[in-house]
């Protein structure tokens, strides 16, 4: 299979789980101990701000300046990202724009943090909602309220190219790369614990520095969401998904052609106390799907 293929396969098998929003997930490629996301925590560009504006109680579901702040862990291709002229893009912005600009008449502005403290950080009022591409599980739902979910996605695994590492038993006793706090770093928990603790987990603060372990041979695979593992597999030479069948199969769902650990959804977490604001959005999500801006967005990020 050509490098390009595996985000067209992608867009086949992730467009169906996410539209029909039926599929529920374990961890996630982004949280476990705390909450993840995917990426950074420093960068700021002037979206950030320091708080959720909910001050005024004739503003609309009490934001004063009519903007929506979101946490977000950048960067997370494709969900999350700066262009090289420094502007953010991605899945995660678009459909921002499509739910609280086009549907909400809002505004909003995304606030780089760390996945890992990324729901301490919501519910201390640090902005109103998490847009991070987090996914929805039992331990994160304890802390936070989700929106009804809007995109589907696995834990996959990505290896060097005709390397020693052939199906996923080749990684008993190796080293995998994660990001911290998310649902990747969790499936190779459960995967360590499969091989009776014969495998060495190495974490790191962003994705990026899981890629670059790989290429480094620091270590023997990354295991990270599939849209993210897909983007870098389409960019870099000389890496490629894991195949084999798993979890999307057990699933009976539209699996696509590599080796999935977990079937997941993404929402948009809120704090528990924000359910008037909560149902406003999914009405909104409603709507973008309905009228199919998901479906061009969709395209525009991962069928291309």
């Amino acid at each position: 299979m050509q490098r390009r293929d595996y985000l067209k396969a992608i867009a086949t098998s992730s467009a169906t789980f996410a539209l029909a929003g039926c599929i529920g997930g374990g961890d996630d490629g982004d949280d476990e101990s705390s909450d993840e996301g995917g990426d950074e925590g420093s960068d700021d560009g002037g979206e950030n701000g320091s708080s959720d504006g909910d001050d005024g109680e004739d503003a609309p579901y009490g934001l004063s300046d009519g903007v929506v702040t979101i946490g977000s862990d950048i960067p997370y291709k494709p969900f999350e990202y700066r262009t090289e002229d420094g502007d953010l893009t991605g899945f995660d912005v678009a459909m921002a724009e499509a739910v609280y600009v086009d549907e909400m008449g809002l505004d909003y502005e995304f606030q780089p943090t760390g996945f890992d403290g990324i729901i301490p950080s919501l519910n201390n009022g640090n902005f109103r909602v998490i847009m991070s591409a987090m996914t929805i599980n039992d331990t994160r739902a304890e802390k936070v309220d989700f929106s009804d979910p809007y995109f589907t996605a696995y834990q996959t695994i990505v290896v060097i190219e005709g390397g020693s590492i052939e199906s996923k038993e080749d990684l008993q006793g190796k080293a995998v790369g994660v990001q911290k706090g998310t649902t990747g770093e969790g499936a190779a928990e459960e995967l360590k614990e499969e091989f009776g603790g014969d495998l060495e987990i190495q974490s790191y603060d962003q994705v990026t520095g899981a890629f670059d372990a790989l290429i480094n041979n620091q270590v023997s695979a990354v295991v990270n969401d599939n849209t993210v593992n897909g983007s870098f597999v389409d960019e870099q030479d000389g890496v490629a998904f894991l195949e084999g069948e798993g979890a999307a199969e057990e699933a009976e769902g539209d699996a696509p052609p590599y080796l999935t650990l977990t079937v997941e959804n993404y929402g948009i977490a809120f704090r528990q106390e924000d359910g008037e604001f909560r149902q406003a959005v999914n009405e909104a999500l409603n709507s973008v799907k309905e009228s199919g801006r998901y479906d061009e967005i969709y395209n525009e990020y991962f069928a291309g």
